[in-house]
């Protein structure tokens, strides 16, 4: 997929790290912002080929009677093992990325300032290709936990099982081009100062084209 004319904004982090508050603090700024979860969702409709597939490889009983997928489920089976998590990629990532794209077609038509792909795995996903820069959301493991265990209303160890799915904060720190701590005593406004920077940077850049 060639580059949009506009800046493409990788958003990812740990879960339980805040990144959908940073998301939505990033859109309240005018940004154009695509959410990977939301994608998700739309490629596991019930009777989807995405879904079909899930069920063949962790099992029919993930479905519901209905046809909807049982997310508890299916997180619970696909994060016990690395090998169990790539399986679950392998299965979703195309699809997912499918629909990215073309919202960020439409962002760019609709005359989008900035397009920010807000997704939890970006780079197992290889959408950090797309983008221009990275932001990465991190916070300490005991705030992770508590938040994801208050989000999801899951026990302390399918929290666990989530956070340890996912890279290291090592990780981000050497990939992402803007770190932003999203946890006490830091303030978020000012973590995110350097984003605002960096695309006035990038306009006047393009002006300057």
């Amino acid at each position: 997929m060639k580059k949009a004319t506009v800046p493409i904004i990788g958003l990812t982090g740990q879960t339980g790290a805040g990144k959908s508050t940073v998301a939505s603090r990033l859109r309240a700024g005018g940004l154009s912002v695509i959410d990977a979860d939301q994608a998700s969702r739309q490629v596991m409709q019930p009777g989807s080929r995405v879904l079909e597939a899930l069920a063949g490889a962790f099992g029919s009983d993930i479905l519901l009677p209905g046809g909807a997928l049982n997310r508890p489920l299916l997180a619970q089976r696909a994060f016990r093992s690395p090998a169990q998590t790539e399986k679950l990629n392998a299965l979703t990532h195309p699809a997912i990325i499918k629909v990215m794209r073309h919202e960020i077609a439409q962002a760019v038509q609709s005359g989008a300032q900035a397009v920010v792909l807000d997704a939890p795995q970006l780079f197992e996903s290889g959408a950090n290709q797309i983008c221009d820069w990275i932001i990465a959301v991190v916070a300490p493991e005991d705030i992770r936990l508590r938040r994801i265990m208050a989000r999801d209303q899951i026990s302390e160890n399918s929290a666990r099982l989530r956070a340890n799915a996912q890279k290291s904060e090592a990780y981000y720190r050497e990939h992402a081009d803007i770190l932003v701590r999203n946890f006490p005593p830091f303030d978020l406004a000012q973590e995110l100062k350097p984003v605002w920077e960096k695309l006035c940077d990038s306009e006047e850049k393009a002006e300057d084209t």
